[in-house]
This record gives C-alpha cells, sequence and structure tokens, in this order.
C-alpha cells in the first residue's frame, strides 16, 4: 500500500480553492503548499498581494506542518503567558503564530499544510479552511 502523500495535482487544487475564497472577498494575497518535510510544493502570490505576504503564506505553512496544528489553535500558547511564549524565539525555524496555517491529512497521516498570507488573520484561516475542506 502507498504511503498517503500530498500530489501536486493535490497542491494545485489547494491553491486554486484558496485563491478563489479570497478573490471572493476582495482580498490579495500569497498562498503556499508544503509537503510534510516543510518542503515547498506549490505557491501562488497575486500580483498586488504585499511581497511579505508570500514570506508569511510559507511561515504559517510551515508552523501548521512542524505542530501538526493550524495555527489559529495556537495563537494563544505563544502569547507571554502562555504556556509556550519562547517557543517562537527559541528555535531557529520560520514559523509563525498567526491564523492562516492548516495541516492537510490524508487516511489520518499528515501529508502536509496550506498556509495563506495576505488578509487579516481571520481571512486567510477561512480561505486556508476552504481548501482543506474542497480537498477531502
Amino acid at each position: 500500500m502507498a504511503t498517503p502523500h500530498l500530489s501536486a495535482t493535490d497542491a494545485e487544487l489547494l491553491l486554486g480553492t484558496a485563491r478563489d475564497a479570497a478573490a471572493a472577498e476582495g482580498v490579495k494575497v500569497s498562498i503556499s503548499v508544503l509537503d510534510a518535510g516543510g518542503h515547498l510544493l506549490a505557491f501562488r502570490r497575486d500580483e498586488e498581494a504585499l511581497l511579505i505576504s508570500g514570506e508569511t503564506s510559507t511561515r504559517k505553512a510551515y508552523t501548521a506542518v512542524q505542530l501538526n496544528a493550524a495555527t489559529a489553535d495556537v495563537v494563544d500558547a505563544v502569547k507571554p503567558d502562555g504556556p509556550f511564549h519562547t517557543l517562537a524565539t527559541a528555535l531557529d525555524r520560520p514559523l509563525l503564530f498567526t491564523a492562516g496555517g492548516i495541516p492537510v491529512h490524508r487516511d489520518g497521516r499528515l501529508v502536509g499544510a496550506i498556509g495563506v498570507g495576505g488578509g487579516a488573520p481571520e481571512q486567510d484561516h477561512s480561505f486556508a479552511a476552504a481548501a482543506v475542506a474542497k480537498l477531502g
């Protein structure tokens, strides 16, 4: 039996769905899709999206892969009074604890993550969630 993974076709579906969700709200975004090892599979930045959104989308996806959790779910954990308040600065990794990164699972296994940057954190999360839901 083949090991579950995120294919290039899956990555393109995630990109397209998140992009369509953002466009429907008039938000210019960058979208990154990573495999389970944290390697970039697909990327797209709207022409008018802030340049930094490319970096934030990738970091959100990377954080979601590393923690196997949506970044929206770990924001409070790294606040000054949170249990992991030093995590954001203790590791030499491109982590970003802002909503917009969501892990992707297949057959109960982590296969990658999507990160969206460019909108408000709640918007980025909803665009990423729409993409993950469509992938199924």
